[in-house]
């Protein structure tokens, strides 16, 4: 469904170019819930920003069903991190959700029932016409990704839309997005700093080198679903996966790049 060819990123000109992304390969299928992790620093983020045609990358491509991407995508829709900078005050929990609908050719109740049932599975019926500095991180978290729902995407990209928020909230949303995952069909690429997160949604797992950034591995995650934050932390095969994980990023942020070689080499 997505495909990532030979992408690089780099930042500036002559000696003051910095390298974010090497050279980087990876597909994502249809129905997959992909989890994208690495250490910090190593542009995971603007990785999303040229899979979701924010950022043009400076060679290799993103194709969506075969097509480059060139810009965002009628069929994508992104979640990001900081959800308070994405939501507007001056609305409500409603027009937050039906905002993005603008850019669909739809009628009134079209776009109502939409909007209706994304703030539904997101349990926010009771707060429709609340604003968002009258809520909870989680619950500003919520309508943001209700809005991206309500666009009826193909493919969702999350930036690490929990890192923001409380440890049972996180929790919470986890399972969550899990089920909205599975109720609404959706595609998911979801970019994160915790393994243990990733372990724990994800059907496969890119873990991605320090900058610049290459996929180092692409793990698959072999656990029973639907996942429990209790049942599914506590089976031998999520303990294995976190540590192999956890390990395999230290290992190359602790492992020296090799020199480039010299004319005279």
């Amino acid at each position: 469904m997505l495909r990532i060819e030979h992408l690089k990123k780099t930042y500036g000109e002559g000696d003051a170019a910095v390298e974010a992304i090497g050279d980087l390969d990876f597909e994502v299928g249809e129905g997959e819930f992909v989890c994208v992790v690495g250490p910090s620093g190593c542009g995971k983020t603007t990785l999303l920003k040229c899979m979701s045609g924010l950022l043009t990358p400076t060679s290799g491509a993103v194709y969506l069903h075969d097509e480059k991407i060139d810009g965002p995508p009628e069929k994508m829709a992104l979640v990001f991190q900081e959800y308070s900078r994405s939501l507007f005050p001056w609305m409500s929990v409603r027009q937050n959700v039906a905002f993005p609908l603008r850019r669909k050719d739809l009628d009134k109740a079209k776009a109502t029932e939409l909007v209706e049932t994304a703030v539904e599975s997101m349990a926010l019926t009771d707060f429709l016409d609340r604003y968002p500095w009258e809520l909870s991180g989680g619950m500003q978290q919520r309508v943001a990704i209700a809005r991206a729902l309500a666009y009826q995407p193909e493919i969702l990209l999350m930036d690490e839309p929990f890192a923001s928020v409380d440890a049972q909230t996180r929790a919470d949303l986890e399972d969550l997005i899990l089920r909205v995952k599975q109720e609404y069909g959706v595609t998911v690429v979801f970019v994160t700093h915790d393994i243990d997160e990733s372990v724990y949604m994800g059907d496969r797992i890119v873990v991605l080198t320090p900058s610049p950034t290459t996929v180092q591995q692409v793990e698959e995650v072999d656990l029973p679903s639907p996942r429990d934050q209790v049942e599914t932390k506590e089976l031998p095969e999520f303990a294995r996966l976190r540590a192999h994980v956890y390990r395999s990023i230290k290992r190359r942020q602790e492992t020296p790049a090799e020199p480039e070689p010299t004319a005279s080499a």
